[in-house]
């Protein structure tokens, strides 16, 4: 059998998408295939879905997963069949420009993430360069070891990035993944207190994860006004660091309200091609850092990684649905609904 079933975004423009049998890709020099065990589904899925995203058509959708080496190409020789692996997205990084050089292959020009910018794991099969494969202990399931993806990138963009310190007080808007993965790892790295305002749209699932993580406080900004509540639990003193982890451009807008002075704003969510309003006179006279984030690190995989064989964080605890390839869109539509933690498809 030399056929497989993958999630395709075909053409350009809004929907497009189809799940099709497509060839089983050959590994070249330099490659694994992997059978792919999970995959979630990532806001950025739900753009490319509605072209708010920049993709080359046509293309397997999927950049997060976990899976087995079953085929190794020429010239691979760290790695063999049977391994248990997850890989970074920074395919097509060129390594010879200013930024790889300088260890920021992820924002390199030439980078062509799966997903995307190629073929990705949104199917029974995938071929990933050697160089970004990282091993899954035995510890770690695949399901678990599916959501390491999205852990990097809070990571590398929290902690890294960000420098969430002890003693911090931390305000996260947006209550999915992302943001209930930012405010364990904010505790992890010692904030003091973590504020996750979200909408009633989070209420049936989101709002339940976070209390098991359990952040301080939750607000639900549908009913309840976020800065009086930040001024209360901070006696009027305001956070240290937001987290925008929604890409709402009301929550953009809001974000210098909620820290105080020379506080820090770190930057993770996407609002898609949406212009945002920011009121950056008042992000001015309050001398507020702002850290702008993509994708993510390296060293961020090898963090993550650690913490889960160590058993510092588990992150599954965000899942709360997995579907087969064949009801992809009934999870793509449950994930727009925001009526869910992370969602995984299960080929």
């Amino acid at each position: 059998m030399n056929k497989m079933r993958a999630v395709i975004k075909t053409e350009k423009g809004v929907g497009l998408i189809e799940l099709r049998e497509v060839h089983i890709p050959e590994p070249r020099e330099g490659e694994v295939l992997i059978k792919v065990k999970a995959g979630g589904i990532c806001g950025t899925d739900i753009y490319i879905r509605h072209d708010a995203f920049p993709y080359y058509p046509p293309v397997i959708l999927g950049h997060e997963f976990s899976g087995e080496i079953v085929e190794i190409g020429k010239n691979v020789e760290e790695w063999k069949v049977g391994d248990r692996v997850v890989a970074e997205p920074h395919s097509k990084a060129c390594g010879v420009c200013d930024l790889c050089r300088a260890g920021y292959s992820q924002i390199c020009p030439n980078k062509r993430s799966p997903g995307w910018g190629i073929n990705g794991a949104f199917a029974e099969y995938i071929k990933i360069p050697n160089h970004l494969l990282h091993r899954i202990p035995d510890s770690i399931s695949f399901e678990s070891a599916a959501v390491i993806e999205p852990l990097t990138i809070i990571l590398h963009e929290v902690v890294e990035r960000g420098n969430i310190e002890a003693g911090d007080k931390v305000v996260i808007f947006g209550a999915g993944p992302i943001g209930l993965l930012a405010a364990k790892i904010s505790y992890l790295s010692g904030a003091s207190c973590v504020i996750l305002a979200g909408t009633d749209q989070d209420k049936e699932y989101r709002f339940e994860l976070a209390k098991k993580i359990p952040v301080d406080i939750i607000v639900n900004i549908s009913h309840e006004n976020l800065i009086e509540k930040v001024e209360e639990l901070t006696n009027e003193k305001l956070a240290d660091v937001a987290i925008e982890a929604s890409g709402s451009p009301k929550a953009i807008y809001q974000l210098p309200d909620v820290v105080k002075k020379r506080g820090r704003i770190i930057a993770v969510g996407l609002p898609g091609k949406e212009p945002v309003s920011f009121p950056w006179e008042k992000a001015m006279f309050k001398v507020l850092d702002l850290y702008f984030n993509l994708s993510s690190s390296h060293s961020a995989w090898v963090k993550a990684i650690a913490l889960l064989e160590n058993r510092k964080i588990n992150p599954d605890f965000v899942v709360t649905h997995k579907f087969p390839l064949e009801e992809w869109e009934r999870a793509f539509n449950l994930v727009e609904l925001g009526r869910c933690g992370k969602v995984l498809l299960i080929p």
